[in-house]
Order: structure tokens, then sequence, then C-alpha cells
């Protein structure tokens, strides 16, 4: 049945839509069609077959042993069986809870959440403008600022705090973020053991372990390390989260030209096995345990020898990815809302909206980097601020237009008639709000108005805005009994 014949299927005999009929076509990008998804999944699989992995823990190559994988030394071969029967046995919805245990983020298919970034070690002072080392303070600051956005769906550190020792910087970061935001909080830690602190603080936040495990408002976020390889503390930090039952992302980021094939494909099949190898482990130890999936697939430029965190080439890998895990029904993490650019610029605009832009069309559920800059050496709240007014953007294409009687507004049409006038119809006045979109920083002023307001650009509009948040927005305070101790 074609377009035409499905609309007239809907109409009643004198022509109108019946009440009650509704279209919806949500927009979305795909850059890999079914067939060549299974053939990367089928790549995959000689990958890990043939090529195997190496896994550098004696708990995991013990339960591999014991399901039929060929262990040899370190070196690990997985048969298709196992994939399979992970796939079978992971959750494709991973449900995360704010921080008064609230449901606050449904990761599953059709859902788009954003959030920050993570360690950076760099920042740009909101007062000042000068480019520094990112401070304890910085990740309370982003985390409260991020509380009061309202694009801003999940948080994460934001930075390392240069000031501390780095043994025990990432316990100081959860404390800093738990405490300014109740929004759900991803970390990230390189040892096994502040999994266990973290954890043990996230279990006094939310009242006890078996509060916590029914409603986690924190996720894990771990890496194998590239090529083909699972470390013994990446390893134990995933295992850690799967006996828990917490949810946990482990996400490769292979180098196209290094760490990868320079091919686009190569790399994504490479990238697909380090994450299904280490699903196989993560429900080997633990079936049914919530699982993210995903992978940044960043590009080596062979002019500077850096990674492009905002090119066209790691959209599309990140894209392409994302496709994979919503064809294995998985909760997939993304990257967007980054940029290259050394400085709050047009560029880290341009990289920005194309990027955020590029990833909710693609569909993965947790977005995160919103206000990394210098491919991710820097934090800047200007460009947070730029990337909450981008995603508001993004959720409304993400709407596509509805269609139904009320929008076709075939009444209002015949009442107004030919030169007629809509402003002050009823029609309007009740469904305006719902029918456009709003900016909050973006100037839509004409020229005037923009210049007896001020005539800001938007990066002032946005450092303004940063500062009166800092100085205005308190998250509400924890109970005493409820307040973690840093350990």
């Amino acid at each position: 049945m074609g377009p035409a014949q499905r609309m007239d299927s809907a109409r009643s005999h004198d022509g109108r839509m019946r009440t009650g009929t509704r279209f919806q076509q949500h927009p979305s990008l795909r850059v890999l069609s079914p067939d060549q998804l299974e053939e990367i999944h089928l790549a995959t699989l000689e990958i890990l077959a043939r090529t195997g992995v190496k896994v550098f823990d004696e708990g995991s190559l013990a339960l591999l042993r014991s399901r039929g994988a060929a262990v040899d030394g370190t070196r690990v071969r997985i048969p298709a069986a196992l994939v399979a029967a992970a796939l079978a046995s992971a959750p494709c919805r991973v449900r995360v809870a704010n921080r008064e245990g609230a449901p606050a983020m449904s990761l599953e298919r059709g859902r788009v959440y954003f959030g920050t970034g993570s360690d950076v070690p760099s920042t740009f002072d909101p007062e000042t403008g000068a480019w520094r080392p990112t401070r304890k303070q910085d990740v309370a600051d982003f985390a409260r600022l991020a509380d009061a956005l309202e694009q801003v769906d999940f948080v994460m550190a934001m930075g390392i705090a240069g000031e501390l020792p780095a043994a025990a910087a990432s316990v100081h970061h959860f404390e800093a973020m738990v405490l300014n935001t109740t929004k759900p909080i991803l970390y990230v830690t390189g040892d096994a053991r502040d999994v266990a602190v973290i954890t043990g603080m996230a279990e006094t936040v939310a009242g006890g372990p078996e509060a916590l495990a029914a409603a986690p408002f924190l996720v894990h976020y771990a890496q194998p390390t590239s090529p083909l390889q699972h470390g013994a503390e990446a390893l134990g930090r995933l295992l850690f989260c799967a006996r828990k039952g917490l949810p946990v992302i482990y996400v490769p980021a292979p180098i196209r030209g290094a760490s990868a094939p320079v091919s686009a494909a190569g790399a994504i099949a490479l990238a697909n096995a380090e994450t299904l190898s280490g699903l196989v482990i993560h429900q080997l130890a633990a079936p049914g345990a919530p699982f993210i999936y995903g992978a940044g697939i960043p590009a080596l430029d062979m002019r500077t020898a850096l990674c492009s965190y905002a090119g066209p080439d790691y959209l599309l890998g990140v894209a392409a990815v994302t496709a994979l895990g919503r064809h294995y029904g998985l909760p997939v993490f993304s990257t967007a809302g980054c940029a290259d650019s050394q400085i709050f610029d047009q560029q880290a605009g341009l990289e920005a909206g194309c990027s955020l832009l590029a990833q909710g069309l693609a569909g993965g559920n947790l977005v995160h980097d919103l206000g990394y800059l210098a491919a991710g050496m820097a934090s800047s709240m200007e460009m947070l601020l730029l990337c909450n007014e981008a995603a508001g953007m993004v959720r409304r294409i993400l709407r596509g237009l509805p269609l139904d009687r009320h929008t076709l507004a075939l009444e209002v049409i015949e009442k107004a008639g030919p030169g007629g006038s809509y402003f002050a119809e009823e029609h309007t006045v009740g469904s305006f709000r719902d029918s456009l979109h709003f900016a909050g920083l973006a100037n839509r002023a004409d020229w005037s108005r923009w210049q007896a307001e001020g005539g800001l650009e938007f990066g002032e509009r946005a450092r303004r805005r940063a500062r009166e948040i800092l100085r205005e927005h308190r998250c509400p305070e924890l109970p005493a009994g409820r307040r973690p101790r840093l350990l």
C-alpha cells in the first residue's frame, strides 16, 4: 500500500480524516542497511572465533574456558554460540533513576538522552575566560549548572581535579557531583577498588544497597584496551557492576589508522568485537545484568597525529555503532556536543550542532560529551549552554510532524477563508506552545531590538547565563543520614 492509499484508508466518506487517526514519522539517520549490519556482525564473529581477544583476568579466563571458549594463555577465541547467548540474555531496556529514586531515564529504542562529558584536564574559567587546570570546584560547578539545564539529562564529571592525588580523584569527583545534582550520574575510574567505594557512597545516598539496586542513579563507564584486549582493572570493574546488578557501559575507542584499521568498516568490526567479547564475559558472570553497548571510533588525522572528535568520519562511525546496538536490541552509549576547536568559537558551534543532530537522528540512548572543546582536552560552560540550546532544537526535530485532525486544522482554514488571519483563532492560542519551538539563548529578535537589549553575541549571553545559574541555582541538600562520606 502506497502513501496515497494509506491516507485514503484513514478518511471518512466526506473526505475528512477520521477522529482519532494519527500519523507520525520520527526523523532518523540510517547509515547502514540491514544487509550491511549483518555483514559487520558476521565479520565480528570471525574476528572473535579466529583472531580472538586477550584477557588479563584469571576469573574471566576460567569463566570463558568453562563455557567452551578456546583459551590459550591469555588469548581467547570465542565461538558464535557464546555471543548469541550473551545477546539473548542482556536486557533490551535499562532503567536509571535520579538521586531521589524516581524514574529518570529508560534506555531503550526511541529514547535519546543528553549529558555532559567526563575527565578532561583543563577548563575555561567562567569568570576570566582563561584556560587553566580543572579543580574539584569546577566538577561541582558543572554538576550544578547541568542540574539547572532543561535539556541535560545526566551528569559526568567534566574534569579531572588537578589539585588532588590521581588515586583519590574519581571518588572526590563523585562526591562533588552527587552533592550538586539530582540527575543520574555516569562516572569513570581507573581503579576497581574505587568502583566499590563509589558504590558504597551511592548506597548511602540511596538509603541502602537494596534501594540502590532497585533504582540505580549511577552508571559506571569502563573500557577495553584496543586492539582486542581486556585488562584486569577494566574487567574487575565490569564484573563488580555485573554481580551487583548495576548498569555498566563498556565502550572501546580504537583509533582508525593506529589501533584499528583505517577503513571505517574494519574499525567498526574490530570495535564491535571488543564490546561483544566484553558482553560475553559480563553475561557469563551475571546473566541478565544491565549492559550498555557502544564505541567511539576516532580517526587519526595524518597531518597532525591527533584524533578528531567532531569530524564527519567520527560522526559516521558513532552513528554506525548506534545502528549496530539497535540491531542487537541493546541500549547504546553515544557521543556528541564536542568540538575539535581549541576555543569556544564559530567552529565549536558548527561542530557541536552537527554532531548533536547526527547522533540524535541516529538514536543513541546516552549522548555524552556536551560541553567539550579541544578534542576532549578542555571543558567550557559556554559550550555546555550552547549544547543545551542545540539539544532542545534536536529534540524538536526528533518529534517530527504529528498529523491528525487537530493539526490539519481544516475547520480553522475553512473559518478563516482566503485572506483571513489565524492570529487570534482559538486553535492558534491553544496550540502554539505545542506546535512551535521557542529559543532560549539564541537570538530571534530584529536588529533594533537586539541592539536595545545590549547587542550581545551568543558567547557573551552564554557566559552571563552560566554565571547567573551558578549564583542562583542550588541543588536540594541530602538529609544528614544520606550524605556520603569520603573514605
